[in-house]
């Protein structure tokens, strides 16, 4: 027992609960929007249609973008405010920063972007709202992408 805890304390040196306790809130969150709404919340659909309101490309311009952009905004920015409440209430307030290179994070930013385009969602979409809904296509993308980020976590890691 004394090995299963001290594991648990090198995985998780700053505690696992408000992890579970985030875990908990996002899905009952999309679940809530879902049961009362019938809308599923994914984030990279958020993103592409927000886009539509100044982007006129075709692709932005599809009317299940442009048709759901309006709820997706409110629900983004529900996002950015529950994190300033949390920021503001549970924080000692002080900005959080990196050591990451600004280089890294872009990059990093926009092969997240590409493959949550090539992956026709993102991890909120096809690991929370599509495996609770057990949409088989989504079960193939989050294995794949948690096979990706094994993968590169660990060539990263053995280059650091």
């Amino acid at each position: 027992m004394d090995a299963i805890a001290s594991s648990i304390a090198a995985l998780f040196p700053l505690g696992w609960i408000h992890y579970l306790a985030g875990g908990l809130l996002i899905g009952a969150g999309v679940a809530l929007l879902f049961v009362c709404t019938g809308l599923v919340g994914g984030m990279s659909t958020v993103f592409s249609s927000t886009w539509s309101f100044v982007v006129r490309r075709p692709f932005f311009q599809q009317a299940r973008f442009t048709d759901s952009r309006v709820w997706r905004l409110v629900y983004a920015a529900g996002l950015v405010l529950g994190a300033l409440v949390w920021w503001l209430g549970f924080s000692d307030g002080t900005p959080g920063s990196t050591d990451i290179p600004a280089w890294q994070l872009l990059l990093g930013g926009v092969l997240v972007g590409y493959g949550a385009r090539l992956g026709n969602g993102c991890t909120s979409g096809h690991g929370i709202c599509g495996l609770g809904s057990l949409q088989l296509p989504s079960l193939g993308a989050v294995l794949t992408f948690m096979a990706t980020a094994f993968l590169v976590a660990n060539l990263v890691g053995s280059f650091a």
